[in-house]
């Protein structure tokens, strides 16, 4: 989603040129509605009424947000190439490098849905065997040198 929220900066900072109602908006193309403020979801309805390139972005964004909840491969696989078909057309060149990134790392994505390991899981997992490893060469060394003596 790093991505995705990126590309929605994006395309908010090129349209901010045009637009001056974009100012002081970045955190709430950023936030999920949920967690928006009051004054923040206020600012949003009423930005969200306009044809704003932004808002086509920030769409886009919570479709794929939804993605992340299917647990059926296939209704996974099927709704994703709908997301990026969509991404593609949007005409918003942020987003279509985003759906890009996003099909080079298809098989990835589509492994996670299978597994629901992420990728900070196995970096917690590689940490507590790296730690395993460290404390069994200071053993090992302790060992040697107490022969030694």
């Amino acid at each position: 989603m790093k991505k995705i929220n990126e590309a929605v900066d994006k395309v908010r900072r090129q349209e901010n040129t045009e637009n001056s109602l974009l100012k002081k908006t970045r955190y709430i193309w950023l936030k999920n509605p949920q967690n928006l403020t009051k004054k923040q979801r206020e600012k949003f309805t009423s930005l969200a009424k306009m044809n704003l390139k932004t808002v086509r972005a920030y769409k886009l964004k919570l479709a794929l947000q939804e993605f992340w909840q299917i647990e059926d491969v296939t209704t996974a696989a099927a709704y994703l190439q709908r997301w990026y078909l969509w991404a593609k057309r949007s005409r918003l060149e942020p987003m279509i490098e985003a759906a890009d990134f996003i099909n080079r790392n298809w098989q990835g994505i589509m492994q996670y849905i299978t597994s629901r390991i992420n990728n900070g899981i196995l970096a917690g997992i590689n940490s507590v065997i790296q730690t395993v490893k460290w404390i069994t060469l200071i053993k090992e060394d302790e060992m040697d040198s107490s022969i030694t003596i």
